[in-house]
């Protein structure tokens, strides 16, 4: 049903053609009349209609004045000119004004039906038209949404080549290159949490569903629950402000015990094509922080409120002492932490077990986090949770948490095994830096290892190339020279190794996300490029 209004000064005229069609059978509504165009316009702008007929010599304002505004505020609306005039002059008029018909007074009813129905199959056909261009428009973009979900969601497994996620991220309007790159997982269950209320799951959802919407950041539906981002930056600093809501999402999600959403963030990367890993680690990330939330959350529900806080243990503490404690400190420290445990019933109450899960949880997302390949932690894992079950005493808790800190300690070992053939390398590099030949085969010689050998070991204990390494360390002593002398840009890129100074300079902003130029004018610390492992 399509909506009508008529606007004619002859109130004869307008009772007449109220009265004498059949607007039901027309498909049509008959919403009112005015007496002139300025009558006209309240009605107009609450009715709306689809159909103006109206006349053009009209008092106060005429037909013609009339409809320069109403193509103007209310272009879909079509307009019916009926005039006693023939003249040509205001049919010219009526024309450039995009008038849809023109009628001359004095018109029959069957006429004017002829006429609306002729101007209805145009609303018609234009509302078909608009509806089919919709449904396409949405097909695209629903086409663009799901391919662009794809390409993401390949980057991250690994299924997909440097060249060919920019290739297709280009017919996506997606843009990829960076200079620095991570990625985030959240995992958001609502509803999962007794210790949630319906305000802070909405705050939670809402505020998830803002960082989906944010234009500057790659998202994608991983799952139901799950939301992937991939996070780049042209520098360290500006991608450490996009890492920085995530941040301080996990360090909430800590402190209130909250299991219904775990947020896992992996490593920084410099290539697209390592996208990929740092996937893997958020996952892992991820998957380490709900055990724990999930443990706290038991925990919460069996003390209901009632355990006195001074039997948790200070998990930070027993970190601090697994990264640089000796085992000659070992016999000492192990019953004066586990003290706060002696009064606890072993048998009669689980509220122990709970807490060494809960610290025995902790203890390996740190160590995955500081040693990202344990390929056995789930399996250690699994039999450190059964020797807790067998838990009968405190002597028993006590002999539990030197085991776990000697695990700690043996996966240590591991990377500590190489750390003199790394410090020699790391020496041999900042020596020889400013050779532009320094290769892996020269730094191998030097550790007395094979390229291949010192290539897998640098990799894996560092999670950097070695070529990567020599680039960070080149780069920092650039900044460094660009702040204490007044030498040339070219001048410091043969100092530090380089060359080629064009190459020099893009690499620069690359690493730094300023150009060299710009970096001596910002007096930034040297520590904006941190130098990892030195």
């Amino acid at each position: 049903m399509k909506k009508v209004v008529l606007v004619d000064d002859e109130i004869v005229f307008r009772e007449t053609i109220r009265e004498c069609l059949d607007w039901d059978k027309e498909g049509l509504i008959y919403c009112g009349d005015a007496s002139d165009g300025e009558v006209a316009l309240p009605i107009l702008e609450q009715v709306r209609p689809d159909i103006l007929i109206t006349d053009i010599s009209m008092p106060f304002m005429n037909g013609l004045e009339l409809c320069n505004i109403v193509t103007k505020r209310f272009p879909e609306m079509k307009i019916i000119i009926l005039s006693g005039h023939g003249e040509f002059e205001y049919a010219r008029s009526a024309l450039r004004l995009g008038i849809d018909e023109y009628c001359l007074k004095p018109i029959s009813s069957a006429e004017l039906t002829q006429t609306l129905r002729e101007v209805s199959a145009k609303i018609d056909q234009e509302r078909e038209e608009k509806s089919r261009i919709e449904k396409l428009e949405r097909r695209e973009s629903e086409h663009v949404q799901l391919s662009r979900q794809k390409l993401l969601n390949d980057l991250c497994s690994g299924f997909v080549t440097t060249h060919d996620a920019i290739q297709l991220s280009t017919g996506l309007h997606l843009n990829l290159v960076a200079s620095f790159y991570t990625v985030v997982i959240a995992d958001y269950r609502s509803g999962s949490s007794a210790l949630q209320s319906k305000e802070a799951a909405g705050g939670l959802a809402e505020r998830l569903s803002a960082m989906q919407r944010e234009p500057s950041q790659l998202s994608f539906q991983r799952s139901k629950s799950e939301t992937v981002w991939i996070l780049k930056a042209d520098s360290l600093e500006q991608l450490q402000k996009e890492l920085q809501p995530f941040k301080d999402m996990q360090l909430l999600r800590m402190e209130d015990g909250d299991p219904t959403l775990a947020v896992g963030i992996g490593s920084v990367q410099d290539r697209l094509q390592n996208v990929h890993i740092s996937f893997l680690e958020a996952a892992e990330d991820m998957h380490w922080r709900r055990l724990s939330r999930q443990n706290s959350h038991s925990l919460w529900e069996i003390m209901s409120g009632t355990l006195d806080a001074s039997v948790f243990l200070d998990r930070g503490r027993f970190i601090q002492f697994l990264k640089i404690g000796t085992m000659n400190q070992l016999d000492s420290f192990i019953p004066e932490y586990a003290a706060v445990l002696k009064d606890i019933n072993w048998k009669n109450s689980p509220i122990g077990y709970y807490i060494l899960n809960d610290l025995t949880l902790e203890v390996f997302r740190s160590a995955k986090n500081m040693y990202r390949r344990l390929s056995d932690s789930e399996e250690v894992l699994g039999q450190l949770q059964l020797v807790i079950g067998s838990i009968r005493a405190w002597e028993d808790v006590c002999a539990y948490l030197r085991r776990l800190t000697e695990q700690f300690w043996s996966w240590r070992s591991r990377i500590d095994k190489y750390s003199d053939m790394l410090l020699k390398v790391k020496e041999f590099i900042r020596t020889h830096y400013h050779q532009d030949d320094v290769s892996l085969q020269d730094a191998a010689d030097h550790a007395g290892v094979s390229p291949s050998h010192l290539s897998k070991v640098f990799s894996q204990e560092t999670g950097q190339t070695f070529i990567e390494y020599v680039t960070q360390v080149r780069i920092r002593k650039a900044m460094e020279l660009l702040q204490t002398t007044s030498a040339k840009s070219y001048e410091i890129a043969f100092q530090v190794g380089y060359c080629d100074p064009h190459y020099f300079s893009n690499l620069f902003k690359r690493m730094t996300g300023m150009t060299t130029k710009e970096f001596r004018k910002s007096g930034l610390p040297l520590e904006s490029l941190a130098e990892e492992g030195a």
